[in-house]
């Protein structure tokens, strides 16, 4: 699996984005999961948001709940990050990656098989 990750810049408080991370090789046919791991200037790296690649259910950290919304098109092998009401603590590298396997929970980094380049998120007044 390949992933290439897009959509980072650099926006003001409360400003939106979308990042895309577009799949390829062994990807949405399998029984599989992507998501969204972000890293901070100095800290650990933290699964911020996830999906399977079938079904309803939507995974993510408490701290991006009701701004961040992850969502997939099966048809172009695409899952996306749109995140509302940026704040500078969201500011970091952020990662896709994925995995052959169907997650019931947020997987944590150490979780993920596949990864993608990262894209920058500045988010400063």
């Amino acid at each position: 699996v390949q992933l290439q990750a897009s959509g980072g810049g650099s926006v003001q408080p409360g400003g939106s984005l979308r990042l895309s991370c577009e799949a390829s090789g062994r990807t949405s046919s399998s029984n599989g999961a992507v998501g969204w791991i972000r890293q901070a200037p100095g800290k650990e790296r933290e699964s911020v948001a996830a999906i399977n690649w079938s079904g309803g259910r939507l995974f993510y950290t408490d701290s991006v709940k009701g701004r961040f919304t992850i969502s997939r098109n099966n048809g172009r092998n695409t899952v996306y990050l749109q995140m509302e009401n940026l704040k500078p603590e969201d500011t970091g590298v952020y990662y896709c990656a994925a995995r052959e396997n169907r997650i019931v929970v947020l997987m944590t980094p150490e979780n993920w098989t596949y990864w993608g380049q990262g894209t920058q998120v500045t988010v400063s007044s």
